[in-house]
């Protein structure tokens, strides 16, 4: 198994930024996203984009950029009722978590990214989640992902690394990152070419990129923008 890398990468900002980290580190990177019957599927649409960006303006990385793999996962839309896959108001539930939690989404994805990572012969897996600034999510946890990490490494007798770069630090640190990794080009890519909305809202340009302004991960982002453009 090599030491090149499967970056988990949605078209939003927190994995765009996970892309360039990984970039940065390996010799060889794959990127996957996945189709769940998400309301903002437009992410998905913003990923060719962003690809282009990196093999564009950053030559040091292009020849680093390996093959994008996409997976249907509609059986994950199918087994849960949520903000993100049905077309209903955010709000929280009487157990303490937001609706836009999707039941075992995180789970889900890295299983599927160390099998297509067990079969293209990939050591490290990287995913942004993050337990610092995050919606609540227990599957974004770092009790989760070393768990995780564990079981997968039991289960397909490898020595899969998952890492997770963002999980300390909160959204204007993970702006400064992007910054320290690509200067003000990256920022301006993600800011651009990437998409955090719930409602998938691409009609409103902000200072921090698209979106709604209201919706959580919008308030998120934009305030982890004004935070980083603050000390800027």
């Amino acid at each position: 198994m090599s030491d090149g890398a499967l970056v988990l990468f949605s078209g939003g900002q927190d994995s765009a930024t996970c892309l360039a980290w990984a970039l940065e580190r390996f010799s060889h990177v794959e990127t996957m996203g996945f189709d769940y019957g998400q309301r903002h599927k437009v992410e998905l649409e913003c990923r060719a984009a962003f690809r282009t960006d990196i093999a564009t303006h950053f030559p040091h990385w292009a020849p680093k950029l390996g093959e994008d793999h996409s997976l249907k996962l509609d059986a994950l839309a199918a087994v849960s009722d949520t903000a993100l896959t049905r077309q209903t108001e955010i709000a929280m539930q009487e157990n303490g978590l937001p609706n836009t939690f999707v039941p075992g989404r995180n789970l889900i994805f890295l299983t599927f990214a160390a099998a297509l990572a067990y079969r293209r012969g990939l050591r490290h897996i990287v995913t942004g989640v993050c337990e610092t600034d995050f919606s609540g999510y227990p599957d974004c946890r770092d009790d989760t992902i070393k768990a995780l990490q564990v079981a997968l490494n039991l289960g397909m007798e490898q020595r899969f690394v998952l890492h997770t770069p963002l999980m300390w630090i909160d959204k204007a640190e993970t702006w400064r990152l992007a910054e320290g990794l690509g200067g003000t080009v990256l920022v301006d890519s993600i800011v651009e070419d990437t998409h955090t909305c719930y409602l998938g809202d691409r009609a409103h340009r902000h200072p921090w990129g698209y979106g709604c302004g209201t919706c959580p991960a919008c308030e998120l982002r934009a305030k982890g923008y004004r935070e980083y453009r603050a000390c800027t």
